[in-house]
């Protein structure tokens, strides 16, 4: 791989993980609960249903009962807030070049950003965000395994074209 190649990949990677960090955790999101106890705090903050969070984003598209902009932001950000991810993950690391290590090792890492979300009341532990945040990754992971991609930076990547 050409050389001014790795250093933009390397520099983007950086920029990438500043810019989720500040996206993640040092947004002032959290501080509409502040009031809360604890416990309050994370029963009305956190969803366990799958679904149900998209399910209301839809539903308030499709019948105007909300502002289209919300359910697209959310919708469309979760998708593609970790669709980096699924590049930069497998370029950086080997042992994530296969689906299996690639999707366990996904889901490790949202999981914990969720948990960090709760706890540092900087967002909420939403399974619809993992689940949206994950299938962004695997479009990525998709892309990176595009014969374009496999050509342009020239990393083996198993099970792949």
């Amino acid at each position: 791989m050409n050389k001014g190649l790795k250093i933009v990949i390397n520099l983007s990677f950086v920029g990438y993980l500043v810019a989720l960090a500040v996206l993640l955790f040092l947004s002032s999101r959290g501080s509409l609960w502040s009031g809360l106890t604890w416990t309050e705090y994370i029963r009305n903050s956190s969803n366990f249903v799958p679904f149900k969070t998209i399910n209301t984003y839809l539903t308030g598209f499709m019948d105007g009962s909300m502002n289209k902009d919300i359910p697209v932001k959310n919708l469309l950000g979760n998708l593609l807030l970790f669709l980096p991810m699924g590049v930069y993950l497998p370029y950086y690391i080997n042992k994530v070049r296969e689906i299996k290590g690639f999707l366990v090792s996904m889901s490790i890492l949202l999981i914990i950003v969720e948990v960090v979300q709760l706890v540092t009341r900087r967002g909420s532990f939403d399974i619809d965000d993992f689940m949206l945040n994950l299938l962004g990754a695997l479009i990525g992971f998709g892309i990176l395994k595009t014969v374009i991609v496999q050509r342009l930076i020239r990393v083996p990547l198993r099970g792949g074209h």
